[in-house]
């Protein structure tokens, strides 16, 4: 017999890209890399958010960093796109919009 008082063990509930979310931004970090803006990524799914790091070498910072915070999306907006210094590029409540903000800088490799 089940003891009904005793709590199920249920994992903690993350924030989660969906799969056309994460298309558009592996879209995106696609033309970063043809460009020679990016080399690496990383994806963190946390209790509160979720995150889509863009690194230009895979031992430094994030570059940019493409943030979706549910909490967030009857204010400001769910989506934010943030910088290597943590400021915010582009913030929305439409990831395509907000994902708009790599086509305004043109990227280039610096030699």
């Amino acid at each position: 017999m089940i003891d009904s008082s005793t709590p199920k063990n249920k994992p903690d509930p993350r924030v989660v890209f969906h799969r056309t979310e994460l298309n558009s931004i592996l879209g995106v970090y696609g033309h970063l890399m043809t460009a020679g803006a990016a080399r690496d990524y990383a994806i963190a799914m946390l209790k509160e958010r979720a995150v889509f790091s863009i690194y230009r070498r895979a031992s430094e910072q994030p570059t940019w960093t493409v943030e979706k915070v549910p909490a967030l999306a009857r204010r400001q907006g769910a989506w934010a796109v943030r910088g290597s210094n943590g400021q915010v590029l582009k913030r929305g409540h439409d990831l395509t919009a907000v994902l708009r903000v790599f086509d305004r800088h043109k990227l280039r490799v610096v030699s």
